[in-house]
C-alpha cells in the first residue's frame, strides 16, 4: 500500500511539474482584445462561460448582441455590449417553432409526420439566419459602428459558427477567427473541415451510429442530401447576399468557416464516434463541467431525506418550460410510485397526480446535483451540456429527446450503455416506469456512465485552460494558419481528385487505342504481305 501511494504522490508531483513548466516556458499574453459574436439562446451559455475564464485572465471582450436578446444581457461586468437593433425575436420564434414541432412529434413515426417536422424545422432554421444575416446588414451599413470596430484593434474574433455572421464579420475586419463550435450553420462542424466519409460517420438527424447496414447508409445519404439542400437553397443564399454586396470579391460560408484558425470543439471521443479530424480541431467536451458544489440547505436537506433509495432528477433544459398536460400527468404518476424522492424542474401547471416525494422546482443547481452521491437518474432531454455533465459526475441517463441534436446525443450515450431513450411519442406510464426502472435497478448502465466518466477525467489538461490555452495561442501568434490544411483552396474535383482520374483514364484510353490500332496496322501489313507472296 506505501508503495502504491508513493509511487501515486510520485505521479502526481510529476504531472505539476511538468504543468507549471509548461506554464512558465509558455509566452504570456495580457490585455487581448477579443470581438465576441454568439448565436442567442442556449448556445450563449457555452460561450459566457468561456468569456469569464477570458476576462479572468485579463482580456478585454466586447460582445455583439440583437437589442432584444433573449439570454444575452446588455450590461456585464464580464464585457461591453455591442446593441445591434432587431426586429424580430429570437425568443418568440424559437418558442413559437418548440411548440408546434412537439405537437407534431406526438403524431407518431410516420412519413407524413417526418415531411411536417422536416418542413418546419427548415423554414425556422431559415428564419434565423435571415435575422442575424439582416444584423450584420446593419453593421455595414454603419460608419460609424464599422470605424469604431475597426479603430479597436482586436485580436481576434470568437463566434459560434451555428450562425455565419461572425465569420463574415472577421473577413471584413480581416481579422484571426476562433470558433466555438458543435454545429455549423448546417449540420456537424467536422463534415466542412474534416474527412466526413457517410459509410460510417452518422449525418445529425439520422439517429443512426457509426456501424451501419447497407440500407442504414442509404438512409444517411439520404439524410445528407437533406442538409446539402439547407444549406444550398435554405441558408446559404442568405450570406451570399450579404457577402456579394459588403465584402471585396465575394466569399461563401463553406471557405469562411474552413479559413477559420482553431475550431474549438465542444465534444470529445468519449463521448461522440471516433472520426478522422484536422490538426486546427481542439476538442474540448465537457469544458463547462466542475466539481459538485454544495447544495442550499433546504434542497441538502431534502436530499439527504431520500435515504438509501437516493434521489432522481429531471430537467428539459432551458427551452422547454413544460410538456403536454397528458404527458405531465404520466410522468408524475409514475414518480409517485417510487421509493426515491424525485426534484423536477418544471413550470407549467403542476400535475394532479403528484406525489409526496416530489418537488417541483423553477430552477435546479443541476450541476452539484449531478454531482452529490444521492443522485441515481438524471431523466433529461439530452442537449449537449446536460448529457456531458452527466459523463463527468457518472450519472445514467433516461432520455426524452424533444429537438435538434437531442437524439443523437442520447443516442451516443444509449450506444455505449450508459442511458435509455424513450421517444415522445411513446412516453406514457408504462413506458416510463419501465424506462426508469430499468435504468435504477440494472446495474450496467451506472457502471458504464462510471466507465465514461473515469476516460473522460483522465485527460492531462482540464478542457477549459485548454480552450484558452489555444485562444490565446491565436493572440499572440496572429493566427494558427500553419495548421489549416490547403483543402479550402482546392476546387472539389481537385479535392476528390476527379481530374487526376479523368487524366489517367485519358491517358489509359489512349494507350489503349494507340495499342489497338498498331495491332491492327501490323495484322493488316501481314495479310498483305502474304496475299503478295502467294
Amino acid at each position: 500500500m506505501g508503495t502504491m501511494e508513493s509511487n501515486s504522490a510520485r505521479g502526481i508531483s510529476m504531472f505539476f511539474s511538468v504543468f507549471l513548466m509548461a506554464f512558465l516556458i509558455t509566452p504570456p499574453c495580457n490585455g487581448g482584445k477579443i470581438l465576441v459574436f454568439s448565436l442567442d439562446g442556449s448556445h450563449w451559455i457555452n460561450m459566457k462561460l468561456m468569456i469569464e475564464e477570458l476576462h479572468a485572465r485579463g482580456h478585454s471582450i466586447s460582445v455583439i448582441r440583437p437589442s432584444k436578446s433573449w439570454y444575452i444581457e446588455e450590461v456585464s461586468p464580464l464585457y461591453d455590449s455591442i446593441n445591434i437593433p432587431q426586429s424580430k425575436q429570437f425568443e418568440g420564434l424559437i418558442q413559437g417553432f418548440l411548440e408546434r414541432y412537439i405537437k407534431v412529434q406526438r403524431e407518431g413515426s410516420s412519413s407524413h409526420t417526418f415531411l411536417k417536422l422536416t418542413g418546419q424545422f427548415l423554414s425556422m432554421i431559415s428564419e434565423v439566419h435571415s435575422m442575424y444575416c439582416d444584423m450584420l446588414a446593419q453593421i455595414f451599413e454603419d460608419p460609424r459602428l464599422l470605424q469604431s470596430l475597426s479603430e479597436a484593434r482586436y485580436d481576434l474574433v470568437l463566434t459560434d459558427p451555428a450562425i455565419a455572421s461572425g465569420v463574415v464579420l472577421a473577413k471584413y475586419l480581416k481579422l484571426p477567427t476562433v470558433l466555438n463550435v458543435r454545429w455549423i450553420t448546417s449540420g456537424d462542424g467536422h463534415s466542412i473541415i474534416a474527412p466526413s466519409p457517410l459509410s460510417y460517420i452518422p449525418v445529425p438527424g439520422s439517429g443512426l451510429t457509426d456501424n451501419m447496414s447497407f440500407t442504414e447508409r442509404i438512409k444517411n445519404l439520404f439524410f445528407h442530401g437533406l442538409i446539402v439542400f439547407q444549406e444550398v437553397f435554405m441558408i446559404g443564399p442568405h450570406y451570399e447576399a450579404i457577402c456579394d454586396k459588403y465584402i471585396e470579391g465575394g466569399c461563401d460560408t463553406s471557405s469562411l468557416l474552413q479559413e477559420a484558425d482553431i475550431w474549438l470543439f465542444r465534444s470529445d471521443f468519449v463521448f461522440d464516434f471516433p472520426r478522422p479530424t484536422m490538426p486546427n480541431v481542439v476538442y474540448i467536451g465537457g469544458f463547462q463541467c466542475k466539481p459538485a458544489q454544495p447544495l442550499p440547505a433546504d434542497l441538502e436537506a431534502f436530499v439527504e431525506s431520500a435515504g438509501e433509495h437516493g434521489v432522481i432528477i429531471m430537467t428539459l433544459g432551458t427551452f422547454v418550460s413544460a410538456l403536454p398536460d397528458d404527458i405531465t400527468e404520466d410522468i408524475a404518476r409514475v414518480f409517485a410510485k417510487m421509493p426515491q424522492k424525485v426534484i423536477w424542474r418544471h413550470t407549467g401547471k403542476i400535475p394532479s397526480s403528484l406525489g409526496n416525494n416530489t418537488l417541483i422546482v423553477d430552477w435546479m443547481p443541476q450541476k452539484d446535483l449531478l454531482g452529490h452521491p444521492q443522485t441515481k437518474v438524471f431523466v433529461a432531454h439530452g442537449g449537449t451540456n446536460g448529457v456531458q455533465e452527466a459523463i463527468y459526475h457518472g450519472v445514467p441517463v433516461l432520455g426524452i429527446p424533444l429537438f435538434f441534436d437531442q437524439f443523437d446525443n442520447l443516442l451516443r450515450l444509449q450506444e455505449r450503455g450508459a442511458g435509455k431513450i424513450i421517444r415522445l411519442a411513446d412516453v406514457n406510464v408504462h413506458t416510463f416506469e419501465q424506462g426508469l426502472k430499468e435504468v435504477l435497478h440494472q446495474d450496467s448502465y451506472s457502471h458504464n456512465m462510471q466507465r465514461l466518466s473515469v476516460l473522460h477525467r483522465d485527460q492531462p489538461i482540464p478542457p477549459m485552460d485548454h480552450a484558452i490555452f489555444w485562444v490565446e495561442y491565436v493572440m499572440r501568434h496572429k493566427g494558427a494558419a500553419h495548421l489549416r490544411t490547403q483543402a479550402y483552396k482546392m476546387p472539389w474535383y481537385s479535392y476528390y481528385s476527379i481530374d487526376v482520374l479523368v487524366a489517367l483514364s485519358a491517358a489509359g484510353t489512349f494507350f489503349l487505342l494507340a495499342t489497338f490500332i498498331m495491332f491492327r496496322v501490323l495484322c493488316c501489313r501481314g495479310r498483305t504481305s502474304k496475299v503478295k507472296i502467294n
